[in-house]
């Protein structure tokens, strides 16, 4: 029999955001190659009647339902109603609910959205985002000081990227400084601990692609040495020698995601 040649749709449902479960389906998602499956998310689930319906429309293709229920009588309602139409489903959310309440005996509260309530963690998150943005590029020298993290690396390493990763998913404050070959980097990066300080080293060859790129994007391609390979190696020689006087720890940030650089740099401030 001949494969279903239709594209396959991941409707990721949710009685809260839907953030959580539209998240681990694009995780899912990436370990295949473009255009088999897409994701669409349905929010805001409010009603069993409201749930029977949206299964009725997710029905209409060729579907998968993976879906974060909190409320027991949603996700029996939704695996009924699935099963009406055959449509294959996977509960994301309780069978973990289920194994950490048989665990600690303890009985869950089945309130949706408590992982994003405006709690203290909310707004120290806020803040961290904020301080990435005031300290960003090494605007101000003062944030070096009262950071948790400094990024330092040559241009195009990702060091914003990773600051306001760092700040919106574990609060941290986290500054960056650009590493300019013939420029001498701040004096108050000497005068903090080293175990802030993360250098971001890059492959030269990886980094001339992407300062080509750049350009081009910009319109200033031949019109400096910003993706001169000799340039590029120059910088790249000199952020090792300043990573080597700051005695700061290395990441090289050439085949990595920003979300698995910033886990490394959070799992090593944590050691």
């Amino acid at each position: 029999m001949a494969a279903d040649a239709r594209e396959l749709v991941v409707f990721t449902l949710s009685d809260s955001s839907g953030e959580t479960a539209e998240a681990v389906g694009r995780a899912a998602l990436v370990q295949f190659p473009p255009g088999r499956a897409s994701i669409y998310r349905l929010p805001q689930v409010k009603s069993c009647q409201q749930l029977a319906g949206l299964v009725r429309e997710c029905a209409n293709g060729r579907a998968v339902i993976a879906y974060t229920l909190v409320l027991p009588e949603y996700r029996e309602t939704l695996e009924a109603e699935a099963a009406k139409y055959s449509i294959p489903t996977v509960d994301l959310l309780g069978p973990l609910i289920s194994r950490i309440a048989s665990i600690t005996q303890t009985s869950p509260l089945s309130q949706p959205g408590r992982l994003h309530l405006l709690d203290e963690s909310y707004f120290k998150r806020i803040e961290a985002v904020d301080f990435a943005i005031r300290f960003d590029d090494g605007k101000n020298p003062d944030g070096i000081k009262q950071a948790d993290i400094v990024l330092v690396g040559v241009s195009r390493t990702s060091k914003t990227p990773n600051c306001m990763y760092l700040a919106h998913h574990y609060g941290l404050k986290a500054a960056n400084v650009p590493l300019v070959f013939g420029v001498d980097p701040p004096l108050a990066l000497f005068q903090i601990n080293p175990k802030k300080i993360f250098g971001l080293a890059i492959d030269p060859y990886l980094l001339q692609e992407i300062r080509t790129t750049r350009a081009i994007v910009l319109g200033m391609r031949g019109e400096n040495d910003y993706a001169d390979p000799d340039r590029i190696r120059q910088e790249v020689r000199y952020a090792k020698k300043i990573f080597r006087e700051l005695k700061c720890h290395v990441i090289d940030v050439s085949a990595k995601a920003i979300e698995e650089t910033s886990s490394e740099i959070f799992l090593q401030l944590r050691q």
